[in-house]
């Protein structure tokens, strides 16, 4: 799920579909088909370009068993945002181990997550390889969005402590501050203002969390009710307006919130 200009593209499940809404209205709009799209994971929006950024891991084997003529290469797609010009852009090897699996785009870059425990940027105009990120051997990182500072902060599962944590890191890879609780559940997906405060969907324990810029615990801005009882899963906070759009695993569906003022 993610917001450009008036619209709001949401990504569904293993869905070739990109469903668009109006922002303000919520109407439906027409949806954009991606054809060969394999294994969607995470959609992101990029102002500059007016380009959405789709990553697909392209990595399960019955799809390969279903059709053996496509092959099982992962990518990132770029769709532009009136969905006429599709590209299956960032293309990854066979012998690649880098499988895109959540994205975030700053200004003109976008920002990839992979299972193997890499970040890496891009130019969201052009796609030259900006930086590649190794992060440690213990963090299997679910999400990340880069920093006013222009730091990394990642989401993912200690696999050391067993436990989720949200940390800042280098673009050396350092881990610089972190944010842990025995109370924290797994952080799904997180979104970055431009003062370096941090919205984490705790999807475990069915709420929104606000950490400043020094990952410290704020507070809770949404809890089980207000979410009604569903798990969060992914976010698109837009700051100029101060709305938040929280996606739910269960039975889909986007619920709009104004957190200006919270």
């Amino acid at each position: 799920m993610t917001q450009l200009h008036d619209v709001v593209y949401v990504l569904c499940g293993e869905s070739r579909v990109i469903h668009q809404y109006n922002a303000t209205t919520h109407q439906r709009l027409a949806d954009i088909v991606v054809k060969g799209l394999g294994t969607p994971c995470d959609i992101a929006a990029c102002d500059p370009t007016s380009q959405l950024y789709v990553a697909d891991e392209r990595e399960w084997v019955w799809r390969v068993a279903d059709n053996p003529s496509s092959d099982n290469d992962g990518c990132v797609w770029r769709v532009s945002s009136d969905g006429v010009d599709i590209q299956r852009w960032l293309t990854m090897s066979p012998s690649d181990t880098f499988r895109p699996w959540a994205l975030s785009v700053t200004s003109s870059r976008l920002l990839v997550t992979s299972r193997d425990r890499q970040l890496r940027q891009f130019d969201a105009a052009g796609g030259d390889e900006l930086r590649r990120v190794r992060l440690s051997s213990y963090m299997y990182p679910r999400h990340a969005v880069e920093s006013p500072t222009g730091t990394f902060v990642v989401s993912h599962c200690n696999t050391q402590l067993k436990q989720d944590q949200v940390d800042e890191v280098s673009t050396e890879g350092q881990v610089l501050r972190q944010f842990s609780s025995s109370s924290l559940g797994c952080c799904r997906h997180i979104a970055v203002d431009s003062h370096g405060n941090i919205l984490v969907a705790d999807w475990s324990n069915l709420c929104i969390l606000l950490l400043d810029v020094q990952l410290t615990l704020r507070r809770v801005i949404m809890d089980e009710r207000q979410l009604n009882g569903r798990r969060p899963k992914c976010l698109c906070y837009t700051e100029q307006s101060g709305q938040l759009l929280v996606g739910f695993d269960e039975k889909g569906g986007v619920a709009v919130f104004d957190v200006l003022r919270r």
